[in-house]
């Protein structure tokens, strides 16, 4: 009995002995040492995420990222704070958020539980949907007209599964053509190597818009999924998504939100019930 005692004293001694491991440095920690935050956004996700006529990026996520920036300056106490952005796809973004190359990425990114195996995602920042646009001219009214068509999906989204879904469920046959991004998809369009390009309804209004021929442009009246939109971060850091939260909970509480909403939406019309209580559950109290 003795000798048992004693190989159990000797066994805790050796284990609180042993070095321990070293915790790695947080988001915020990295932050405040270099300085820098590195944020990812999208050259194509017009009205969310693009690059504008200076080169620089622009959009609803990079409104509410800059937002965000501010928030941790004041947390951090610092005097300035670098930012660099970075491109990333939607092939890319994920695994330049894990390597470390950015620290927030400022998309049009689905919040979706097999993506959260990976990373973890801010409050929700929109809801959207699936939806597929299409040459007037084509006569693609619903999603039936879709049969025997070639349809552009950018390669790396929700919208390329629920799209084969929705076409699997009507019983119809349709070639899904993979493109890079969301101009890529577009630009197939104006070529007429595709008959309809699908993506989240938002970003289609988006390109739509931007093209300067919105006459000649039809969107299909179906929505296919629920698209909830979040800034993505890496996982197991609750200090750095507690501090993005609290900010878009700021925004959401003291109504601001709105004020990004009406800059980049405003021209089309108020947020849906959807989006209003989407904000409203946002406005967390301090």
């Amino acid at each position: 009995m003795r000798m048992r005692h004693w190989c159990l004293s000797v066994a805790t001694i050796l284990v609180l002995c042993l070095p321990l491991p070293t915790q790695a440095a947080g988001t915020l920690d990295k932050i405040k040492a270099s300085k820098t935050i590195a944020l990812g956004y999208r050259e194509n996700s017009v009205p969310f995420s693009y690059v504008g006529d200076d080169n620089q990026p622009w959009g609803y996520s990079i409104d509410l990222c800059i937002k965000v920036v501010a928030a941790i300056v004041k947390q951090l106490g610092l005097d300035e704070l670098q930012l660099q952005w970075l491109a990333v796809t939607p092939e890319t973004r994920i695994a330049k958020l894990k390597s470390g190359e950015i620290d927030l990425e400022c998309g049009s990114t689905t919040s979706s539980l097999t993506r959260m195996q990976e990373v973890d995602f801010s409050l929700s920042t929109f809801i959207d949907g699936g939806a597929y646009l299409s040459r007037r001219a084509a006569g693609i009214s619903r999603i039936e007209d879709l049969a025997g068509k070639r349809i552009a999906v950018a390669a790396g989204t929700t919208t390329e599964r629920v799209i084969a879904e929705a076409l699997a469920e009507q019983r119809l046959r349709a070639e899904l053509i993979k493109v890079s991004d969301h101009q890529q998809g577009f630009a197939a369009l104006l070529r007429g190597s595709v008959d309809a390009y699908a993506a989240d309804r938002s970003l289609l209004i988006g390109l739509v818009l931007d093209s300067g021929m919105q006459s000649q442009w039809s969107l299909g009246p179906e929505t296919f999924s629920y698209e909830p939109y979040a800034l993505m971060m890496r996982r197991n850091d609750a200090d750095f998504r507690l501090t993005v939260n609290r900010e878009l909970a700021r925004l959401s509480r003291t109504g601001e939100i709105y004020v990004i909403y009406d800059r980049w939406f405003g021209f089309l019309a108020k947020p849906g019930s959807r989006l209003e209580n989407l904000y409203f559950l946002n406005g967390l109290p301090e």
